[in-house]
């Protein structure tokens, strides 16, 4: 009866909630990276698909991708998507790309944005106000995720109007003003974030990570995106969440209840206390544990229930003081504008000061309780894995029984079939060793040899052409082949077994090597080209030329002596040209039978050249 009461409780729960789970849930993906006046970013395409993909899983009704967008193309998407929150209960718009703040005010930047003057922002982006009021009619939660808190290129560049505009480092901390609306922002207001070295951001890695989960709170999963991408970027960046929920658990993905085969009695009555318990966690809220302890008071699952209920009651706790801390933050800021006397000054300031201790140890007391809670299931898990393992083992002893019995059953009459196969398989292991491996009488050795070679060419072992000869070279290159494949064929000798292993190989085997002046480009070697003023070296690279000094030759200086001998007085060498010989008498023919030859002598180990004398046979 107390299993039934509380199957009934929780019926109960589950139809109050019904119609919020039956609302409709639809998205809006915008990623924009191809921009035309800046840099293209790498990833807000990545993300934008990947979040999309997120949202199409997680069973959304209508989930629109749009990337690359530009002005007109955006205001049409948030127009037309405006029409389809009508009727829904959560709406959530997805942004990844450029943002910027001007002051004080969020603006989302179109890919044809180029953003030349400060006063350019008003006509060229779309502001976030636009995005909150296209989501302004969901019914039950209205989520708006901006991974636009990149540093912004146009800030560098934009000319100010006025010098004192403020235009802020990264986006502006905005507070929502209609109720149930988030907005999530990559980076904490006034700070940047990154896009990271992977294909995706760490903001979008972690929430396709997180937000999924079903039946987990929007807030807690938001926490955990915190905490994720702080881990991922070694505490440099922080997401951060502005606006606030209601006290109900709000989770993106519905929880999915268990449905169970009626069964008849339990042999162990612990069976189904297991299962309401396992109901009531799904639940996760408030009603579920109660009504699970109004069932069953006592025992091992009620001390977990109680555990749980307490990390509910910590939760609640720290959402109340959480929004007790922002209501004495706002009297504190609008005493402030209003310019109250210093002594309401100081007692708001006080007020703020001790709700956001009571914030923070709210936050302590249910991060203690939520360990608790871990730890609790934990317990639960190891003592269901205790009792599963020994169901198991039994299980196993039984099964393994029942195998011997078989085993030793058929081992009988397997003992003779396999004595007669080992016999048969001796007696062809000594037929095949008597058996000599012989070159087939169609092939001449000569042609064997060749067959090897070509087979060497095409996996680069060997350079030469293929013929019939078995010499130096092709056992160099079957040498070659051994060392590059680990093989350790016989290279005497062209074989049908080198024929085999080389054919076993699909590609190049041996490394290709060309000459100087060239390089390896795939199976060939082409020739390295060097633009000018520069020269292949040694190492095959290229290197500029450097300019030399001219160094004096013996030739060079020839011209020289001939002017000094001509000033001092000396006659220039004869020379003789084709049938004539010439000295300092003069020129004559040379006579027949006889040819012109030069004179030299050495002098001091230096050959000097005198006048042409003839010589005859």
């Amino acid at each position: 009866m107390g299993a039934l009461r509380f199957l009934l409780i929780i019926f109960a729960v589950w139809l109050g909630c019904g119609p919020a789970m039956a609302e409709r849930r639809v998205a809006l993906v915008i990623g924009n990276s191809a921009y035309k006046s800046v840099a293209r970013l790498t990833n807000p395409a990545n993300d934008a698909t990947l979040v999309g993909g997120m949202f199409k899983k997680a069973g959304f009704d209508a989930v629109d991708i749009k990337l690359d967008l530009n002005a007109a193309e955006m205001r049409r998407a948030l127009r037309d998507f405006s029409d389809k929150t009508r009727d829904a209960g959560v709406a959530v718009i997805y942004y990844a790309g450029h943002g910027i703040e001007l002051d004080g005010t969020n603006y989302l930047i179109p890919t044809d944005a180029t953003l030349e003057r400060d006063s350019d922002v008003l006509d060229e982006t779309i502001a976030l106000d636009r995005a909150l009021f296209a989501v302004e009619p969901a019914k039950q939660l209205r989520l708006i995720i901006l991974d636009a808190c990149r540093d912004n290129p146009f800030a560098k560049t934009m000319k100010r109007t006025i010098a004192s505009r403020a235009i802020g480092r990264g986006l502006a901390k905005i507070e929502p003003t209609s109720p149930n609306t988030m907005i999530a922002f990559a980076a904490k207001a006034g700070s940047t974030a990154s896009d990271g070295d992977s294909r995706n951001s760490p903001f979008a890695a972690a929430l396709v990570e997180r937000l999924p989960t079903p039946g987990l709170d929007l807030g807690k999963a938001f926490r955990f995106v915190r905490d994720d991408v702080l881990k991922n970027t070694g505490n440099k960046q922080e997401p951060y969440v502005y606006g606030s929920l209601g006290g109900d658990d709000v989770a993106l993905v519905a929880a999915k209840p268990v449905v169970t085969a009626p069964q008849g009695p339990q042999a162990n009555p612990q069976d189904g206390i297991r299962r309401d318990y396992e109901l009531a966690l799904q639940t996760g809220n408030r009603d579920g544990w109660e009504a699970f302890l109004q069932a069953y008071p006592d025992g091992f699952y009620a001390g977990l229930a109680r555990a749980q209920l307490k990390n509910v009651a910590a939760e609640e706790a720290r959402a109340a003081a959480a929004a007790k801390a922002r209501q004495a933050e706002d009297e504190k800021a609008r005493l402030a504008a209003e310019r109250a006397n210093k002594a309401e000054q100081d007692k708001a300031a006080a007020a703020a000061k001790a709700a956001e201790s009571a914030r923070l140890a709210a936050e302590k007391a249910q991060q203690i309780e939520e360990a608790k809670a871990a730890a609790a299931e934990l317990r639960r898990k190891d003592a269901e894995a205790a009792v599963a393992k020994a169901q198991a083992d039994k299980q196993a002893a039984e099964k393994a029984l029942a195998d011997k019995i078989a085993n030793d059953k058929a081992a009988a009459e397997l003992a003779a079939k396999q004595a007669a196969e080992k016999a048969q398989r001796e007696g062809e292991q000594k037929v095949a060793a008597v058996t000599p491996t012989q070159t087939p009488p169609s092939l001449s050795p000569q042609e064997t040899a060749k067959l090897v070679q070509s087979e060497l060419r095409r996996v680069g072992c060997l350079t030469g052409a293929a013929d019939s000869d078995w010499n130096a070279a092709a056992q160099r290159s079957l040498t070659l082949f051994n060392k590059h494949a680990g093989m350790k064929l016989d290279t005497k000798l062209a074989s049908f077994d080198a024929l085999d292993a080389i054919k076993s190989k699909q590609g190049r085997v041996c490394p290709l090597v060309c000459d100087h002046g060239f390089r390896a480009d795939g199976d060939a070697c082409v020739k390295i080209a060097c633009r000018a003023g520069y020269r292949v070296n040694d190492d095959n690279e290229c290197e500029k030329v450097q300019d030399k000094k001219p160094v004096a030759t013996r030739e060079d200086a020839k011209p020289r002596d001939d002017q000094r001998k001509k000033v001092e007085g000396t006659p220039p060498k004869p020379q003789a040209t084709g049938q004539l010989i010439c000295n300092s008498a003069g020129c004559r023919p040379v006579k027949p039978g006889c040819r012109v030859v030069p004179y030299q002598q050495f002098k001091h180990g230096v050959v000097s050249t005198g006048q042409p004398q003839e010589e005859c046979n």
